[in-house]
Formats: structure tokens, C-alpha cells, sequence
């Protein structure tokens, strides 16, 4: 059975991928596990890159978990924040709830193809040995 979720970081990247419908304790969860996994980034600028296509929006109860974690992230110097999902107006509008607000202070974009979001984000100095994140989506 596959996760919700999966993390993990090269470089200043913080790489994240998520499944399925979401629930209060899937956020508080993934919170958990993202503070934990970013930590080594933290004291310096980076980035993150989410894949989202296979995540089924969640519940109102995540929208203040994730808007929470969201200006946490900014605080500890999250400058760039690349999210990858063919476009999709009902999973933009609740993404959009949740990180406008607390996202302005960093560059958000939204990418429908992942080499253009990892393209981005070496334009920006944040490149990575990756070029995928389809290896951690099996």
C-alpha cells in the first residue's frame, strides 16, 4: 500500500510527493514529516518541489494545517516553491485556500510538466542531480 506521501531532499530541495484524498491527521502527519526532513536545509535559502498529481484534495479540516506549515516554511527561508499537476481548477483553488497567504513572500509557480519546474528551479540556483520525481512515485 503507498503512503500519502514521500519526502526527501537533494541539495537545497526539498522534494515532496502526494496521494490520495487527505484527511486532518494525513496533514498533521505530513507537517511532522516535513518539518523533520527539511531541517538539514533550514539556515540557508532553498526551494521545494511538490508533484501532485496523484493527490485527491482533502478535507476543509487540512486548509489551516497546511496554510500554518506553509508560513512556517517561508519563515525558515523557503525562497522558491515549484508545484507539478496537469491542471486541474478545483485542486488550484483549494492549493490557492490554503498558500497564497503565506506564500507571498516566496516565488511560486505552477509547472503541468516536471522538467520545466526542474529547469526553473536551477534558473533560480537551486539545481538538484535529479531531474525526475517519477523514481519516487512508483
Amino acid at each position: 500500500m503507498q503512503t500519502a506521501f514521500d519526502l526527501w531532499t537533494e541539495q537545497q530541495v526539498l522534494f515532496a510527493v502526494v496521494r490520495g484524498g487527505w484527511n486532518e491527521l494525513t496533514a498533521r502527519d505530513y507537517t511532522n514529516a516535513y518539518q523533520k526532513t527539511v531541517k538539514p536545509l533550514l539556515g540557508n535559502d532553498w526551494a521545494h518541489i511538490v508533484y501532485l498529481d496523484d493527490w485527491g484534495l482533502g478535507s476543509p479540516a487540512i486548509e489551516p494545517i497546511i496554510s500554518q506549515l506553509a508560513t512556517w516554511a517561508v519563515s525558515q527561508r523557503l525562497r522558491y516553491f515549484a508545484q507539478v499537476y496537469s491542471p486541474n481548477m478545483v485542486k488550484q483553488f483549494q492549493l490557492d485556500r490554503m498558500l497564497v497567504s503565506p506564500i507571498k513572500t516566496c516565488e511560486k509557480q505552477l509547472f503541468s510538466a516536471q522538467a520545466d519546474a526542474f529547469a526553473w528551479l536551477a534558473s533560480k540556483g537551486f539545481a538538484t542531480n535529479s531531474a525526475s520525481l517519477m523514481p519516487k512515485i512508483a
